[in-house]
């Protein structure tokens, strides 16, 4: 499956971005996903998942209560939705496919796609 992410931007402390993860060569249903951010000078750190069906979310303690992950199948994408963005938010967010249905905070990943930058600014 080959992931790309889409949607970063600049954004007010505050503000709210929607990021967009659209799969190809394979069906998204039959992944996990997962969204990851790298922050500078900061190494990668798990955001979100969701198993293949949408449900069963995780979050790291950073981002509960403001981000949200969901997924359309039908559309073959993923999404991060991130509200209440803070300056420590900024970063390059990537999602990500795992073969595991069922991710969770530490579950390998397989499949990347390229990065999209946040930045927040105050």
């Amino acid at each position: 499956v080959q992931l790309q992410a889409s949607g970063g931007g600049l954004v007010q402390t505050g503000g709210s971005l929607r990021l967009s993860c659209a799969a190809s060569g394979s069906t998204l249903n039959s992944y996990g996903v997962g969204w990851f951010r790298r922050s500078p000078g900061k190494e990668r750190e798990f955001v979100a998942s969701n198993a293949w069906s949408g449900t069963m979310t995780n979050y790291a303690d950073s981002v509960k209560g403001r981000f949200t992950i969901s997924r359309d199948n039908a559309k073959n994408t993923a999404y991060l939705q991130l509200n209440s963005l803070k300056l420590e938010d900024t970063a390059v967010y990537y999602c990500a496919a795992s073969n595991n249905p069922y991710p969770r905070t530490d579950t390998k990943f397989d499949y990347w796609g390229q990065g999209t930058l946040v930045t927040v600014s105050s």
